[in-house]
C-alpha cells in the first residue's frame, strides 16, 4: 500500500464566525476543532502531516506548539484551495504515494471514512478520489455533476445553473491524490470563475478529459462530512457531537438519565455502572471510574475520580483528584491540586485549594481548607478556616492523622497540629499543637449578672477587656 501524506487546509478567514481567532481554535466537545481533525488524521499512521494556515497563523502555530510531527505552512495571499495545496509541493516533491486533502473546520469525520476512502482509492486504481455526501438541503456546496453514474466534474454553488443547483449529491472537499500527476496539473488551473480563485475541484474535470479514473466514496451519515463556518452551524454540530459520545458512553455502561442535558467533552472517560444525572458537564481530560454517582448539576474539569465515588449536586471540581469511595458535596468546591483520599468526605459549602485530606478524613460543613495536608481520619469542624495567605506569601497547615479541629476554628499558617490532637472550638490556632494535646485560643469568658435589666449606657461600662488566660497564676 501507497504511503499516505495528509494536508489540513486551515488558511480561510473565517468570517462569518465573527471572532478575533482563528475558525479553526474554536472548541468543539472541549477542544479545537483542528485538534478532531487531527486526531482523526493521526489513527490512520500518516507517513506526514502538513498544515495550512493564512490568517491568524501565529495563533495556530503557537497552539500546535510542541506538535513536532506537523509541518505548517503559509498561504499569503489565499487564492483558492489549488493554490493551498500548491504551497505544500517543496514538502512533498520528492515523495511517493498520495495525498490525503481534508479540511480543519470538518470535525466529525470518522477514521474508518478515511480507511474506507483509501480502499476505495486503490480499489479503482483511480488518480483522485472524492467524498460526496447527500443531502436534502445542499445550499453552499459544491455540487457533483455525473455522466453515466460516473463523476464528471464539481460544480461549485455559485458557478452552479439552476438545474446544477437541484443535485443533492455535494462535494465534501475531503480528497484522495495520487501525488505523480498532482502538481504538474495543480499549476495548470486557472481562476475563470466568480470568486476568482483557483479551485482544487477543477482536477477533476481536467482528469476525466485525459480518461484517467477519478472515483468517489459516498458516506453513509452525511453528518460526518458537515462544515462549520458560523456560530450556528458549530452549535448544530457540537450537538451531533454530544449525542454520539453519549452514545458511545452508554454502550460501554454507563447510565445517562437525561442524555439531553448532559455535556461530556470528547476526551472524558467514564467507568461501567456510574450513573450520571441531569444537568451534569464534564469537561476536557476529566476521567471517572466505575460505579461511581454524580449528581445533578455538577460540573468537573480536568479532574480524576476513582471507584464507588459519590458526587451531590451543585458541586463544582476542577483539576482534583478523588479517591474509591469518597464522598463530595452537595455544594462543594474543588480546586486545583487538591487529593481526597479513599473514604474521605466533603461536605457541603466547603472549599478546598492544594489540599489533601487522608483517607476517611471528614470536613462536612462550611469550611475553607488552602494550602493544607490533612491526615487519615482527622476531622474537621464547621466554619474551620486555614489562613495560608499573609498578603505577599502562602504558608502551608499541616493536621496529622486522628486530629480533632472544632468549630469556627482559624488556622493561622505555618502551623502543625499533631497526631490525634484536639483544636477547641472557637481558637485561633499561631502556634503548633503537640501530639494528642488541647490546643485552645480564644478570650476569657466573663458573665455580667443582671445585664439585661440596665439601662444600657450604664450597662457597657460595665464591659472591660478580659484577660488572656495564661495558665500562669
Amino acid at each position: 500500500m501507497a504511503e499516505t501524506h495528509v494536508v489540513i487546509l486551515a488558511a480561510g478567514q473565517g468570517t462569518r464566525m465573527k471572532s478575533l481567532k482563528p475558525k479553526v481554535l474554536h472548541l468543539l466537545a472541549g477542544k479545537p476543532l483542528l485538534d478532531h481533525v487531527l486526531k482523526t488524521a493521526r489513527k490512520i499512521s500518516p507517513a506526514s502531516i502538513t498544515l495550512v494556515v493564512g490568517c491568524h497563523a501565529d495563533a495556530v502555530r503557537e497552539h500546535l506548539n510542541g506538535q513536532n510531527d506537523i509541518q505548517i505552512v503559509v498561504q499569503e495571499p489565499q487564492l483558492g484551495t489549488a493554490h493551498a495545496l500548491q504551497q505544500v509541493e517543496p514538502l512533498l516533491a520528492a515523495s511517493a504515494g498520495q495525498v490525503l486533502l481534508l479540511a480543519g473546520d470538518v470535525p466529525l469525520l470518522s477514521h474508518k471514512t478515511l480507511a474506507h476512502l483509501i480502499k476505495t482509492h486503490d480499489t479503482n486504481s483511480a488518480v483522485a478520489t472524492v467524498v460526496t455526501a447527500v443531502l436534502e438541503k445542499p445550499y453552499g456546496y459544491g455540487r457533483i455533476v455525473r455522466t453515466a453514474d460516473t463523476i464528471a466534474r464539481i460544480v461549485e454553488e455559485r458557478d452552479a445553473s439552476p438545474t446544477e443547483r437541484n443535485i443533492k449529491e455535494i462535494n465534501s472537499g475531503i480528497y484522495l491524490f495520487d501525488l505523480k500527476p498532482l502538481w504538474s496539473e495543480l499549476r495548470q488551473i486557472a481562476s475563470n470563475n466568480v470568486q476568482g480563485e483557483y479551485y482544487i475541484t477543477d482536477l477533476v474535470a481536467t482528469y476525466r478529459r485525459q480518461k484517467l479514473s477519478v472515483a468517489t466514496l459516498l458516506v453513509d451519515n452525511p453528518q460526518e462530512v458537515r462544515g462549520i463556518n458560523s456560530r450556528t452551524e458549530l452549535a448544530d454540530v457540537s450537538r451531533i457531537a454530544r449525542q454520539q459520545k453519549n452514545e458511545e458512553l452508554m454502550a460501554a455502561g454507563v447510565t445517562l438519565v437525561d442524555p439531553a442535558t448532559t455535556y461530556i467533552d470528547d476526551d472524558v472517560e467514564v467507568g461501567r455502572d456510574t450513573v450520571i444525572h441531569p444537568g451534569v458537564i464534564l469537561e476536557r481530560q476529566t476521567k471517572i471510574g466505575d460505579a461511581c454517582e454524580i449528581h445533578a448539576n455538577v460540573r468537573i474539569k480536568n479532574a480524576l475520580l476513582g471507584n464507588s465515588v459519590t458526587v451531590h449536586n451543585f458541586c463544582f471540581i476542577v483539576g482534583a483528584q478523588i479517591g474509591n469511595g469518597a464522598s463530595i458535596g452537595p455544594f462543594a468546591h474543588l480546586r486545583p491540586d487538591s487529593e481526597i483520599g479513599d473514604k474521605a468526605k466533603v461536605g457541603n459549602f466547603v472549599e478546598l485549594k492544594n489540599t489533601s485530606l487522608g483517607p476517611g478524613a471528614k470536613a462536612n460543613h462550611l469550611s475553607y481548607l488552602g494550602d493544607a495536608t490533612i491526615g487519615s481520619k482527622a476531622n474537621i469542624g464547621a466554619g474551620t478556616i486555614t489562613c495560608n495567605y499573609d498578603g505577599e506569601r502562602k504558608y502551608s497547615t499541616v493536621i496529622e492523622d486522628n486530629a480533632f479541629i472544632g468549630s469556627n476554628t482559624q488556622l493561622v499558617a505555618p502551623v502543625h497540629v499533631g497526631k490525634g490532637a484536639y483544636v477547641a472550638a472557637g481558637s485561633s490556632i499561631t502556634k503548633n499543637i503537640p501530639d494528642r494535646a488541647l490546643g485552645i485560643a480564644r478570650a476569657q469568658q466573663k458573665n455580667i449578672k443582671n445585664w439585661a435589666d440596665k439601662p444600657k449606657a450604664t450597662a457597657k461600662t460595665d464591659i472591660q477587656p478580659s484577660r488572656v488566660q495564661t495558665g500562669k497564676k
